[in-house]
């Protein structure tokens, strides 16, 4: 009987064992993949600079901030909904009483008047715009066939045509602190992008997802504005060159934010969760090259270029200058179409 039970207790070792020597083992693998995902190692003090982020009260957005006023910044949270500005910007404040200053703004880039009232409010209380982040964005299934107050498919409409137009507002304000930066948050996945410019509302790919009819790509309307992401941030520093304002495009990596909580259920977050512990950065280690573009000196003047992991990035999508011009006119003109703007 005392061997019995003594065979039992070993198997019951055994068994506790190997789940433990499993989650020993995802967290090794994790640490090592990690050695591979670059931090900003510039700590500067930015005491006395105005940086204005999108989307900043969660995920890469939120971390970057905290990042800043960790370096005494003065850091403007752009976000649609303003309570959740203020909550963030609380919370930051427990855990850095002595940080630098954080101010709520309300701004909604799926609506070209809020873009502008934002505006208004900047050029009243703000002098200079050091470092403008474009972070926000969204990513919804097409099925769900979401636009903006101008009629705009979402991802189109916020993703680019949004931080296209605020962008353009605020360049008196950001040649006015030159050198000053603005850093577009795009993605890797803008290579699998593809422009039709008769089509730039995806009005047959949200027919087709409509009818079920799953498309070969990845969200098409997401991919396709971190395309058009891309090319902005191409076009703007040709536009900028000599002004002092250098643009920069960047890929925070696949990250763990709530960016996709339009897109997966909760049974699809458990099943994809191997995925998410292995492969996935946290918003923090997704914030670091955002904060490497915003902040770190040493790439100063060199205006234009992608970066990924705080490192230059090769994209293997097929740029072309003809396709870039395209895109701004036609932006502009989109833009335009609401009321003249001195873009």
């Amino acid at each position: 009987m005392l061997e019995t039970l003594q065979m039992f207790q070993s198997y019951a070792v055994l068994y506790a064992a190997v789940p433990v020597s499993v989650i020993v083992a995802l967290g090794l693998f994790r640490k090592w993949r990690s050695r591979n995902w670059a931090k900003c190692l510039s700590n500067t003090c930015l005491r006395g600079k105005t940086f204005l982020i999108t989307g900043a009260n969660s995920g890469i957005g939120l971390e970057t901030g905290k990042a800043l006023v960790k370096r005494k910044a003065r850091v403007i949270f752009a976000c649609r909904d303003l309570s959740k500005a203020k909550e963030a910007i609380a919370n930051i404040r427990k855990g850095q009483p002595t940080g630098g200053e954080m101010i709520p703004m309300q701004l909604d880039l799926a609506s070209f008047e809020s873009i502008e009232k934002f505006v208004e409010v900047i050029k009243t209380g703000f002098h200079k715009i050091d470092v403008l982040i474009n972070n926000a964005g969204v990513v919804v299934p097409l099925d769900r066939d979401v636009k903006t107050k101008e009629g705009f498919e979402i991802h189109f409409g916020v993703n680019h045509l949004g931080h296209f137009y605020l962008t353009n507002l605020l360049l008196d304000h950001l040649k006015r602190a030159s050198p000053s930066r603005i850093v577009i948050v795009s993605s890797t996945l803008h290579q699998s992008g593809k422009l039709d410019f008769d089509d730039l509302n995806l009005t047959k790919e949200i027919e087709a997802a409509k009818l079920g009819r799953s498309s070969a790509r990845r969200n098409p309307g997401y991919c396709n504005s971190k395309l058009m992401n891309v090319y902005f941030a191409k076009a703007l520093a040709d536009k900028l060159s000599g002004t002092g304002v250098d643009v920069y495009a960047c890929c925070p990596g696949f990250c763990y934010t709530d960016l996709f909580r339009y897109s997966l259920k909760w049974y699809q977050y458990l099943m994809l969760a191997p995925v998410l512990v292995l492969f996935m950065r946290s918003a923090k280690e997704g914030s670091e090259t955002v904060l490497y573009c915003a902040t770190d000196y040493s790439i100063e003047g060199t205006s234009g270029k992608f970066y990924r992991n705080c490192s230059p990035f090769e994209s293997k999508y097929p740029f072309n200058k003809e396709e870039e011009i395209k895109l701004w006119n036609v932006s502009e003109e989109l833009v335009k179409a609401r009321k003249p703007i001195p873009l």
